[in-house]
């Protein structure tokens, strides 16, 4: 799945809109946002020159050539760069759950499919879960019965969502939730495929899954303690 990304930005919320749309004219067409804020402390703030501001995080798929893209965008037309401004990085795929929600999440992005990269073969693996608001229960009741320990949910808002009747068959709430689960990558695809079908796009939480390497954890020694004492 290399070539394919989740990039994440995060920006002071005032320049949310203006980094939206510049997402937009590039034809970057499904995004989803979600507010935060700032945790720098008050010497660096002073030393930059910075307030403490509220900020909006960003999240998209894209490929290769459209991060290129964007990246001399985000630096020349949005000056990124500049203190205080904001941040835009990368994290590989290792697998989405469905031909067509790679197909509506990379929507005017030209992919081709490369061999799997040494990158994925990690211990553990980050599960994201899309899904309509007031379903997150359905998602993790399906992912508990294939051993997942536990998720973070997150609200979100979506741009690109009166696509998905295109690509999915089905029309989706702009109105969304994120997961994020935390599991072994031996046990990866069997919650990924339990998610997909018992709160998939058949159900009322019309999910979308794909998962992200992790290359290093803490905090995870319960499950650990369990492997080794099967071993």
């Amino acid at each position: 799945m290399s070539k394919v990304y989740m990039m994440v930005t995060i920006t002071n919320r005032n320049i949310g809109p203006k980094m939206l749309s510049f997402y937009k004219e590039n034809e970057l067409a499904v995004n989803l946002n979600m507010l935060g804020a700032g945790t720098a402390n008050s010497d660096m703030l002073d030393y930059f020159g910075l307030e403490a501001t509220e900020k909006a995080v960003m999240f998209a798929v894209v490929t290769r050539e459209m991060w290129r893209k964007l990246k001399r965008g985000l630096q020349k037309k949005m000056h990124i760069d500049v203190p205080g401004t904001g941040i835009a990085f990368i994290i590989p795929f290792s697998s989405i759950g469905g031909k067509k929600a790679l197909q509506f999440l990379t929507d005017r992005q030209d992919f081709e499919k490369e061999e799997e990269s040494i990158l994925k073969e990690t211990e553990y693996e980050l599960i994201v879960v899309i899904l309509n608001q007031g379903y997150s229960n359905l998602v993790m009741d399906a992912a508990r019965e294939k051993g997942a320990g536990g998720g973070t949910v997150i609200h979100a808002k979506g741009t690109g969502m009166e696509k998905a009747e295109q690509f999915l068959g089905v029309s989706i709430a702009a109105e969304k939730e994120m997961i994020f689960i935390v599991t072994k990558s031996k046990g990866k695809n069997a919650i990924m495929k339990a998610i997909m079908e018992k709160a998939g796009m058949d159900s009322k939480a019309r999910s979308i899954v794909f998962s992200l390497p992790v290359t290093s954890t803490a905090g995870l020694r319960l499950q650990e303690e369990d492997t080794s004492e099967e071993i």
